[in-house]
């Protein structure tokens, strides 16, 4: 089993930059896909974005792809989210999630407000 954190989340302006990150306890994080999923008001939970293991596979939903960049460090348990270019269409609770064989799990979420 494997329990997330996310951070990073905040207010910023149109244009603007965020760094989210997801901090995963446990020692078998190698072995977990990561991604990034997040959900506005109102709306389903949607996928942004994924990584393999092994960090060599990227996946990204049309709308962020040249903006977003999703990584990991697995020698610190982690992934990232860097986040540029910024629209207000951008908002809403970015989760962090894992996969592997035993299971999926999620973090509890942050808040990302896109605003001028």
């Amino acid at each position: 089993q494997v329990q997330l954190v996310e951070s990073g989340g905040g207010l910023v302006q149109p244009g603007g930059s965020l760094r989210l990150s997801c901090a995963a306890s446990g020692r078998t994080f190698s072995s977990y896909a990561m991604g990034w999923f997040r959900q506005a008001p109102g709306k389903e939970r949607e996928f942004v974005a994924a990584i393999s293991w092994s960090g060599t596979s990227m996946y990204y939903i049309d709308s962020v792809k040249g903006r977003f960049t999703i990584s990991r460090d697995n020698a610190e348990n982690t992934v990232y989210l860097q986040m540029n270019s910024l629209k207000p269409e951008d908002t809403g609770v970015y989760y962090c999630n894992a996969v592997n064989f035993g299971g999926t799990y999620w973090g509890q979420g942050t808040q990302v407000t896109v605003s001028s």
